[in-house]
């Protein structure tokens, strides 16, 4: 089965609700307690991700870290890539040419290379705030947030920026 790393889950998870709450910094320890995600592992994150121009990190008492860039210009792809490095289904292709013993003999090496550009495009053909809109219409939705509150629209027009 192919699927994301729990980091590059985390990561996405982090991101987005970083994303929900716009131009606001957000500490380590508050987004560790919100995503329930443990605190070395959002350091390690957030680290990652502002290594990745995906995040502004600000020190101090009131540092944090927020989007470097509005939600909607920051593809999934690049949020996967920074934290588990380039997608790549198979070894050949995560390795690069002469990685694999078997590379001249293989008939497959040219399928799995499209294939790997195909889930490429499509983690970069989505971006984060595609992923936030959803997810704050649900709240709204669901009664978890007022709709005069709509994160949903907020999210929207924090990403037009």
């Amino acid at each position: 089965m192919i699927r994301l790393s729990r980091l590059a889950d985390y990561g996405v998870a982090l991101m987005t609700q970083i994303a929900l709450a716009g131009d606001r910094v957000h500490s380590a320890q508050e987004l560790a307690a919100s995503t329930g995600v443990p605190l070395p592992t959002v350091s390690k994150l957030l680290a990652s991700l502002a290594r990745a121009d995906l995040l502004v990190a600000s020190r101090g008492a009131r540092g944090g870290y927020r989007l470097a860039r509005p939600a909607h210009d920051i593809p999934v792809g690049a949020i996967v890539s920074a934290v588990d490095g380039p997608i790549a289904l198979t070894q050949c292709i995560e390795r690069g040419p002469g990685a694999c013993e078997v590379e001249v003999l293989c008939p497959t090496q040219h399928g799995w290379k499209a294939i790997n550009e195909g889930v490429q495009r499509a983690f970069n053909a989505v971006s984060l705030a595609e992923l936030v809109w959803p997810s704050a219409q649900a709240w709204v939705q669901s009664g978890a947030v007022p709709a005069s509150d709509d994160p949903a629209h907020d999210a929207r027009e924090r990403a037009t920026r």
